[in-house]
């Protein structure tokens, strides 16, 4: 065989083999750049407040919780969106900050410091069905990436179990700690660059499992 053919034959295969690996080799999956919400976006649920023990206790977005300040939790909106909450029980409003994440509780939508919820008059009731509307994006926010709560538990050896459980079927899941008294162990599947993907995903978990209180989406912040 000719050298020249020969050569050309062996940077063929070469490329082939590299070629090869490279369709069979995994990608991690990398943040999409996070969507900052426009004003007037809105939401309308259950809206839910929290004080101690998270009162003094580091926020999601590491800033100290201070339950008579003007702050909030919410599961997928990037910190430091502010939003108006309106009581729609009383028509009464009120602008806090996100700082947190939560409420860990299917069909609520926010979690509002005790400031914040005593100024609606939704101390007493303790939840109220509310609209929440953004006023005002943050400057910038991290790329985001979305994941399925499944479970929290308050010990660590239950929320291993379903976390394995939860990663044998679906690729990806992770335990996150919620310091409190007790502490929490939040259970997440997935990471999608979408919050699109990550509901899909939650509707996917709903189908395949019996848990009445499996999946709903939460932001996962880096």
């Amino acid at each position: 065989m000719p050298r020249t053919l020969r050569a050309s034959l062996l940077a063929a295969a070469l490329a082939a083999l590299v070629a090869s690996g490279c369709a069979h080799k995994k990608h991690a999956r990398l943040p999409a750049p996070s969507v900052v919400p426009r004003p007037g976006y809105t939401e309308t649920g259950v809206a839910s407040w929290y004080g101690h023990p998270y009162h003094g206790r580091p926020a999601a977005n590491g800033e100290i919780y201070d339950m008579e300040t003007m702050v909030a939790a919410h599961r997928t909106l990037p910190f430091d969106t502010w939003v108006r909450v309106l009581n729609l029980t009383n028509q009464k409003s009120v602008e806090v900050r996100i700082i947190d994440r939560g409420p860990f509780v299917r069909e609520r939508i926010i979690d509002l410091s005790h400031a914040a919820a005593r100024a609606i008059d939704m101390i007493g009731p303790g939840t109220a069905r509310v609209r929440l509307e953004v006023i005002r994006p943050p400057g910038t926010a991290e790329p985001a990436l979305f994941a399925v709560q499944v479970g929290a538990f308050a010990e660590r050896s239950n929320a291993e179990r379903l976390r394995a459980q939860m990663a044998a079927r679906y690729g990806t899941a992770r335990l996150v700690q919620r310091s409190g008294n007790p502490d929490l162990w939040r259970v997440l599947v997935g990471s999608e660059s979408t919050e699109d993907g990550a509901t899909a995903l939650a509707a996917r978990i709903r189908g395949d499992s019996s848990a009445t209180t499996a999946g709903f989406v939460v932001r996962i912040d880096q």
